[in-house]
This record gives C-alpha cells, sequence and structure tokens, in this order.
C-alpha cells in the first residue's frame, strides 16, 4: 500500500487497533431523532472513530437516548426550531440549505450516513467523502407518488414542485461524493439509476448477539411501524385465513384502524429490547411484508433461531435463505403469504443454520469492512505525519 497509516488504538469489539487507522474523519448523518436502523448503523459508525465529531440536520437527545451520549454533536440552524420526530417533516424545503450550513472542521475523511440530505454536506478541502447510502431520498426518487398522497389534494401541486427541486439538487449532490457504499443490492441499483454512480455494497450491521434461540410457540410475529407502505395488513389477512394466532410489535398512523379490523390479533406497541428477544426467540415464524432496501427484523428473527415469511423483493432476497431459513411469497400476495404460513412447518429448518446465517451481518463484520473501505478510499490522499 502506497499510504503511511498511523493507528489508533481503540479497543473495539471483534476490530484490531490496525483496523481503524488514526485519520481526521467526520460524521455526517441526517437527522437523530430516534433510534431506528439507519441511526443504529449510524451509532457503529460512531462507535468505530469514537473521536470524530458528529453533525446533523437534527438531534433530540430524549428521542434518540444516551446512545451518543459524551459524544461532540454539531447541528444546523434548524435546530433552533425546537422540532422532532413527529413535526420534522415540515421542515422539508429547508433541509438542502440546511445541511450546506453544517461547518465541518478540517477532515481527512468525511463519512456521511445519507438516506436523505446528509450526503449533500459542503467537505473540507482535500477531505475524501464516503458516503453510507441507505438510499437515495425515497420521496425524491421512487416514492413521489406515496409522498404525494400523504398530503391534502390542495397542497400537491406545491409539493410536487418542491419534490422535483430535491431531485435536482439531490442529483448534484451526489457529484459531490467521492465514494459509495449501498446497505444492499436494491440501493446499489438505485444508486446507478439515478445518481449514475456505482457503488460498493456493504449490508448494515445487525446487533446479533442480542438474540438467541428459545423456545417457538405457536403465534406468528409482525415488527414493523404501522403506516400503509409496510403492508401489515397483508399478514394479518393471511394469518386470518389460516387460521393462525398473530402478534404485532410497532405503533404508527395504522394501528387503531388495523386493531379494529383484526381484533383477533394481538397488538403489542412497542416493546423493550429484551421483550423483543424474547418475542422473536417464541415466535412460530416472523412475518416480512414491506419490501426494504435490507431489512434488519428477517436477520434479527434469524439471530433468534426463528424462520421467515418475507415478501420476495429488496434485501430479505440477500439475508434469507429461501427455503432453509424462510419462505418468500409474491408482493402484497395475501394469498401466498398464507400458503408460506401453511407450508413453514414442513420447512426443513435449522435454528443452528438461522444463526450462522445471520451473523454474516454482525456488527464487527460491518465495522471491519467500513474501516477496510475507508483505507482504500484515502490511499490516493494519504495523511502527512
Amino acid at each position: 500500500m502506497g499510504a503511511r497509516w498511523r493507528y489508533a488504538g481503540v479497543a473495539l469489539v471483534g476490530l484490531t487497533p490496525a483496523l481503524v487507522p488514526d485519520r481526521r474523519v467526520t460524521l455526517v448523518h441526517d437527522y437523530l431523532l430516534v433510534m431506528r436502523g439507519a441511526e443504529r448503523t449510524f451509532a457503529a459508525l460512531a462507535d468505530l472513530y469514537p473521536d470524530a465529531p458528529i453533525f446533523t440536520l437534527l438531534y433530540d437527545e430524549a428521542g434518540i437516548g444516551a446512545r451518543f451520549a459524551g459524544r461532540a454533536i454539531h447541528t444546523s440552524p434548524l435546530q433552533r426550531l425546537g422540532v422532532g420526530q413527529r413535526g420534522f417533516r415540515r421542515l422539508l424545503p429547508l433541509y438542502p440549505w440546511a445541511v450546506r450550513e453544517l461547518e465541518l472542521p478540517p477532515s481527512d475523511v468525511v463519512l456521511s450516513s445519507s438516506s436523505a440530505f446528509a450526503h449533500g454536506v459542503r467537505v473540507p478541502p482535500e477531505a475524501v467523502h464516503v458516503c453510507y447510502c441507505h438510499a437515495p431520498f425515497r420521496y425524491a426518487w421512487n416514492e413521489q407518488a406515496r409522498a404525494l398522497a400523504e398530503v391534502p389534494r390542495a397542497v400537491r401541486p406545491l409539493l410536487r414542485r418542491r419534490l422535483d427541486a430535491i431531485r435536482t439538487w439531490d442529483l448534484s449532490a451526489s457529484r459531490g461524493v467521492d465514494s459509495y457504499l449501498a446497505n444492499s443490492q436494491l440501493t446499489r441499483e438505485r444508486i446507478k439509476r439515478f445518481y449514475g454512480r456505482e457503488s460498493t455494497v456493504v449490508h448494515p450491521p445487525v446487533e446479533t448477539e442480542r438474540f438467541a434461540p428459545g423456545t417457538p410457540g405457536d403465534a406468528l410475529l409482525v415488527v414493523s411501524e404501522l403506516v400503509p407502505h409496510k403492508r401489515v395488513s397483508v399478514a394479518l389477512e393471511a394469518a386470518r385465513r389460516t387460521h393462525a394466532p398473530i402478534q404485532v410489535v410497532g405503533t404508527g398512523p395504522d394501528y387503531a384502524n388495523l386493531r379494529t379490523a383484526y381484533p383477533e390479533a394481538n397488538f403489542l406497541g412497542r416493546v423493550t429490547d429484551s421483550e423483543l428477544a424474547r418475542l422473536y426467540s417464541s415466535a412460530r415464524a416472523v412475518v416480512v411484508t414491506t419490501v426494504e432496501e435490507f431489512g434488519i427484523t428477517a436477520v434479527e428473527a434469524q439471530a433468534a433461531g426463528r424462520p421467515v415469511i418475507a415478501a420476495a423483493a429488496g434485501g430479505v432476497l440477500e439475508t434469507v435463505l429461501d427455503g432453509r431459513t424462510g419462505l418468500f411469497a409474491p408482493v402484497g400476495d395475501v394469498d401466498g403469504f398464507a400458503r408460506a404460513m401453511k407450508e413453514i412447518d414442513k420447512l426443513p429448518f435449522d435454528p443452528a443454520e438461522a444463526v450462522q446465517n445471520a451473523a454474516r451481518f454482525s456488527v464487527a463484520s460491518f465495522q471491519r469492512r467500513i474501516a477496510d473501505h475507508l483505507e482504500l478510499a484515502t490511499e490516493q490522499r494519504p495523511v502527512a505525519i
């Protein structure tokens, strides 16, 4: 290798110090408001570079918990508005401006974690910009129709024009990234289609050590936000047709309607991490009806030694072994999911194989690949010693 490296003596689980080069790394994430999949991924990046300053558009310590306690977190001018998870979408027109207002310090590497605006940050001179892309901004590209359907009809022309403008900005912003990492093959294909850029797939980290096989019960399990595009009603209707008991973890705008429409299902709302681990391990099978770029639920289910019934699209095609650790059904096909629910007990399923398959997506594996990629991305711009 052409570059000379100094190494930080950072003790990280599963990593040797030689995998953590002592470069000046700056981290950027869209918004830190709640701990969901993208935020858990970002947390693994933050653990990998514990001295790196963190920049984000909005930060809610109450919503995010103590996960980033003690870290230097810098926010955009929008932070002064005091907006949290419930209201952050109202600021949509301002985010392209706000992300350009983030003043990053001198850096060797800027590592952005983006599903919307973070990849548009202004990078210091001579810094390498690596973007871990969870998805190109969905509302501007492949889900604009859904975004328009969520607002009153009178507002839709204005929103359509704004999303068109954001799409133009987003394409321009993509040209300022030196290297893209995609969280799945689906995201890689979208980065190529929307931005015209190549990328490398690095699957997100899953805290697989939180889960362990248990004694399976009779109930199916759904773990999801209860919003229309997650298609939770497909799982509930299929369970009704097969007379299968089913539990649902999650809340959202569809909670009341689904609970009314499917009174036989057991709606548990939000649960603690320890309770979720128990529910996974005791499930007959875990049902995933939505199409996700990656989809952490399917991996968590396998880490808990349980099979998955999933819509045959998106990230599950990379994380579930069809006919071994789970079964696929056509997207949105109630009858297809019902058939899979009847057949899942006939699967030659081995919990140990499911656990082993899930281990491919561990935090340690993710951090190694990120560190390796940043090393390659910066070889042409070595740090002066």
